[in-house]
């Protein structure tokens, strides 16, 4: 069973967003959101740890772990928007240019690879901080500080960042630590652990990844 863990983790964070929505919409009580968030940032952190652990760690669980991140995400947000649609009015510019950069980022990596992006970059990382930070700050303590602008600034920087990876790398890829990394591995040929597009047939008929080309 433990070699489930990591799974049943993530998928955990994917179920709380329609409770999130659920909360919002008919029992707003500050517990509950409370229970929610900390059970979607235990899960993000060990659903990782355990899987690195257990040396079973694929693209696959890395995408899925994306996945729920996201849903989680926007389910936070509609509860915010649902809850105090006056604090997102306050930072609906910068909000504006987060979710674009969002839909950018993705687009760019699905006309590149063909896939979404799951980099897991040290600044998502710290962006994933920031979130539970400011969806606790109003939906727990019902208090609209520097949290909120601290989630929205330090995720523009996150998206940023993984845009750039995107227009960097030459082969789709999880876990890419920072830009620096992924600008090493372009320069060194091929980024480790990368999923080559295509393959190259050499003469003597066997076939190399198009990353090694």
């Amino acid at each position: 069973m433990i070699k489930h863990a990591p799974l049943l983790l993530t998928l955990l964070r994917a179920g709380l967003a329609p409770v999130v929505v659920l909360l919002a919409l008919f029992a707003p009580l500050p517990v509950a959101f409370a229970a929610c968030l900390s059970l979607a940032a235990v899960s993000d952190y060990f659903d990782g740890a355990i899987a690195r652990h257990l040396k079973i760690v694929t693209p696959g669980l890395r995408r899925l772990d994306s996945l729920a991140d996201l849903l989680f995400f926007l389910a936070a947000l509609f509860a915010l928007w649902w809850l105090y649609p006056g604090v997102l009015a306050d930072h609906a510019g910068a909000l504006a240019v987060l979710i674009g950069l969002g839909l950018i980022r993705y687009a760019a990596s699905y006309a590149k690879f063909g896939r979404e992006a799951s980099y897991h970059l040290w600044s998502s990382k710290l962006w994933g901080f920031a979130l539970f930070l400011g969806f606790y700050s109003l939906l727990v303590l019902q208090s609209d500080g520097v949290w909120i602008t601290l989630l929205i600034y330090s995720g523009i920087l996150a998206a940023l960042e993984d845009l750039a990876v995107t227009v960097v790398l030459r082969e789709w890829r999880t876990d890419v630590p920072t830009l620096v990394h992924a600008w090493r591995w372009r320069q060194a040929g091929a980024a480790p652990g990368a999923i080559p597009r295509r393959s190259a047939k050499r003469t003597d008929g066997t076939s190399k990844p198009s990353s090694l080309r």
